[in-house]
């Protein structure tokens, strides 16, 4: 057994900063103020400039920003919204939560992705919204969805939780549609210290709603213009976050490094599928997927040479307890349900070495007898 190979080493990651953000992180707690105040609007202006939008709105999780962005775009019962089953289920919540009924819609062949092609398929007089997943930072066909959403007058909502800085053609994923949600949960490629979230939006009425929504309904403090819900992101998150995001595109480069050196190393074995990269499109490999004919015992050799790796998603969305009522069982979406029986997880962070990936690429070989 050789020296363990993490699948994310969170504090590889952020050993370098470590004082930096120990210094924000005592800064806030000696000021006091720990919910909204200078760190989060900070941090907002930041991400903003960043991303090139006007405005971000900072907020608890990506699951409360979805559920507040198709709240107030008044979406709500009796109305559609077309996803992914292959997912992970704060998508579809947040769609439910609204008391709108979500619509899964099959992969494209080869991808991880939402198929343009089998949403169009799902589009009702009743479909209100689209929200297509950046799985794994892999973008989607945007121009496919944009044309739908305009063929069908719909609202585009990119749900960007795990491709902060992924682009599609030349610009940051998140700018194409109506709206979209980042997720800041630890391990995603910009990850806080705890839950975390933002939102952006496209019309300036909307975002002044959404930003209210998220606070109770308000601007001001005890004049509340409607109902809302609590979704804040606190202020020590904020602090963190302002120290982790300069070195987001640095990170980023770093995990598409890594994955030349993972093509260069799994290079000659068909039993692997390694990711496959859209037209238009900069991954950044939030997660670094594969497929494999027999994923049990392929992370089982791995685990007992201390290689970690991980399963991004074990089933699809339609096959679970929760979504039992909508009558799409196995077999509903064959390609999502491939995927789920067969994608592997390999290891994939900032600071990942070059010995490291070579490490799990012979491992790998030696596992399919292409040693």
């Amino acid at each position: 057994m050789g020296t363990k190979i993490p699948f994310v080493d969170l504090k590889r990651m952020h050993d370098p900063v470590r004082a930096a953000l120990h210094q924000a992180a005592t800064a806030v707690i000696d000021g006091g103020q720990y919910i909204g105040g200078p760190e989060v609007k900070a941090f907002e202006k930041e991400m903003a400039a960043w991303m090139g939008v006007p405005e971000v709105i900072s907020c608890a999780c990506a699951t409360s920003g979805l559920f507040s962005i198709l709240k107030c775009m008044g979406i709500g019962p009796g109305d559609e919204v077309i996803t992914t089953p292959h997912t992970a289920i704060a998508t579809a919540e947040a769609v439910t939560l609204t008391g709108a009924q979500v619509v899964f819609a099959d992969l494209t062949p080869g991808t991880y992705n939402v198929d343009p092609a089998e949403v169009r398929k799902k589009i009702t007089p009743r479909t209100k919204a689209l929200i297509p997943v950046h799985l794994y930072g892999q973008p989607v066909d945007l121009d496919a969805f944009l044309a739908l959403a305009k063929e069908f007058n719909l609202k585009l909502i990119e749900d960007c939780a795990q491709a902060q800085g992924a682009r599609y053609r030349g610009k940051y994923v998140g700018h194409y549609g109506d709206a979209a949600a980042y997720s800041f949960f630890p391990s995603k490629n910009l990850g806080g210290f705890g839950d975390g979230g933002a939102v952006i939006v496209r019309d300036d009425a909307l975002r002044r709603q959404v930003r209210m929504f998220s606070n109770h309904g308000r601007e001001a403090k005890y004049f509340h213009e409607f109902e809302g819900i609590n979704s804040r992101l606190d202020a020590l998150q904020a602090t963190l976050l302002r120290v982790l995001l300069p070195l987001l595109d640095d990170w980023n480069a770093a995990r598409r490094e890594a994955v030349v050196w993972y093509a260069e190393g799994l290079a000659g074995i068909p039993e692997i599928q390694l990711p496959t990269v859209l037209a238009n499109t900069e991954p950044i490999y939030h997660v670094y997927a594969t497929l494999v004919p027999n994923r049990e015992a392929l992370a089982k050799a791995l685990k007992a040479l201390n290689i970690e790796t991980g399963v991004h998603y074990p089933y699809a969305l339609n096959t679970l307890p929760a979504y039992a009522r909508l009558n799409q069982g196995r077999g509903s979406f064959p390609v999502a349900e491939h995927v789920c029986d067969h994608e592997l997880s390999l290891p994939m962070f900032p600071g990942i070495t070059r010995a490291e990936v070579t490490a799990v690429c012979q491992a790998i070989r030696t596992f399919f007898g292409r040693g």
